[in-house]
């Protein structure tokens, strides 16, 4: 909302909220709640499940073939939120992608995601640099942001913008002038991760798995998304262990998690993620599945360790 006052004023705080209607090729009829202003809509297309490509097609080209109200407003073009686009199946992303390059002349949209390892690349490719963001957030509160520190603070939050701003804001903490050599310091809970992984490294036992499993218990207290939690583990894991059991530690993560994740994979190993069955979905205690999953990476390393048996048959 601030962005939208910034760009409109105070009139797109003016919403009313709508129930709009599509209709599938095979006549079946979904019901999408919208917010919207003279200014913009919200939604979440990701609510009708699969059907969601044809929310994205309609509401898009709706938008981008209707002019401006307000013939005095700041900006000709209309805003599109779109809530949850990590969710986006890929047919759905895909018909975005291809909206997006033809009504941008009359439109923009702002994409609200929790994670952006599932949107997919030529999505992300096109949005707005968030180097860009930050010297736009650094001038307003007059902070002097060198452009090697935009650069760093870029890379730390690996597409996150939430997280970007808040590790400008620490920065600023520690420098004010933003000059010195500065260290960008990890949120506490992905150093408690990190962590984690050199524990199961360094031992592979029962009584260590219960130890695992209380500090995965404590990071979902604070509600740290599970996925996140494997993920973020499994990234460290991989910079501790044999280049020979990589392969197996990757398989086994998507044996819980579907979607590609975020470190860097050869296209083999992306493709196996992409087609591997969501685990942490089928159950409502998501610590069964992490602890499965540890405890299954404790063996693969154990094995290892002892006898120097890779598993190839995975």
């Amino acid at each position: 909302m601030c962005v939208l006052r910034e760009l409109y004023g105070p009139g797109v705080e003016k919403l009313k909220i709508d129930q709009r209607v599509f209709v599938t090729p095979s006549k079946r009829k979904l019901d999408v709640n919208v917010v919207q202003s003279n200014y913009h809509i919200e939604l979440t297309p990701s609510d009708v499940g699969q059907y969601d490509r044809v929310v994205i097609q309609d509401i898009l080209k709706e938008i981008a073939q209707t002019q401006q109200v307000d013939l005095n407003a700041k900006q000709k073009f209309k805003v599109v939120i779109i809530n949850e686009a990590d969710q986006l199946s890929r047919d759905a992303q895909a018909a975005l992608r291809r909206t997006m390059e033809k009504y941008m002349n009359n439109m923009r949209i702002i994409l609200c995601a929790n994670t952006t390892s599932k949107i997919i690349a030529p999505i992300r490719s096109r949005t707005l640099l968030m180097t860009k963001v930050l010297q736009f957030v650094a001038k307003k509160e007059r902070i002097s942001l060198p452009a090697e520190t935009a650069d760093s603070i870029v890379l730390e939050a690996k597409g996150n913008m939430r997280k970007a701003i808040l590790v400008l804001e620490a920065l600023r903490m520690q420098s004010p002038d933003m000059t010195s050599n500065i260290e960008i310091a990890k949120p506490d809970w992905e150093t408690y991760c990190g962590k984690i992984a050199d524990l199961i490294v360094q031992e592979q036992s029962p009584k260590r798995l219960l130890e695992i499993r209380g500090k995965i218990y404590e990071l979902l207290s604070h509600c740290i998304p599970p996925t996140i939690v494997l993920k973020t583990i499994t990234e460290s894991l991989l910079t501790k262990v044999d280049n020979q059991i990589k392969p197996q530690i990757i398989h086994w993560a998507a044996h819980y998690v579907s979607r590609t994740f975020s470190f860097a994979l050869l296209p083999a190993e992306r493709a196996s993620i992409d087609h591997q069955e969501l685990r942490m979905q089928q159950g409502a205690k998501k610590i069964y599945h992490l602890e499965a999953y540890f405890a299954k990476l404790m063996t693969i390393i154990k094995a290892y360790s002892l006898m120097g048996m890779v598993d190839f048959d995975f």
